[in-house]
């Protein structure tokens, strides 16, 4: 029996580290080792990391030979982009009346 907790988007991206994975995977694939070079902590925490991002599905891990190779999935994130999109009506209101403060003067 499976006890893993599944982690959705928001707690995946919550975390610095994970953010910063999910960056460096925009550009190309890594494998864990590669990744743990631009961290200070263990390869057992980047792993944590890679875990937690894989059950929100925005990496996916594949094998290649010994080593397991993390690319982004970012379709997952797609779901933050709506979110925040929500959000836009109120930063566009804020300009707006900055905009008309500033043409005032």
């Amino acid at each position: 029996m499976d006890v893993r907790q599944s982690h959705d988007v928001y707690q995946a991206i919550a975390d610095p580290a994970r953010r910063k994975i999910l960056q460096m995977l925009a550009n190309e694939e890594y494998s864990i080792k590669a990744i743990s070079k631009h961290f200070e902590f263990t390869r057992t925490a980047v792993v944590k990391h890679l875990n937690v991002l894989e059950e929100a599905r925005l990496v996916k891990p594949r094998k290649s030979g010994r080593e397991k190779i993390y690319s982004l999935q970012p379709d997952e994130l797609m779901e933050v982009r709506d979110w925040l999109s929500f959000f836009d009506q109120y930063w566009d209101n804020k300009i707006d009346k900055l905009k008309h403060i500033v043409e005032e003067e």
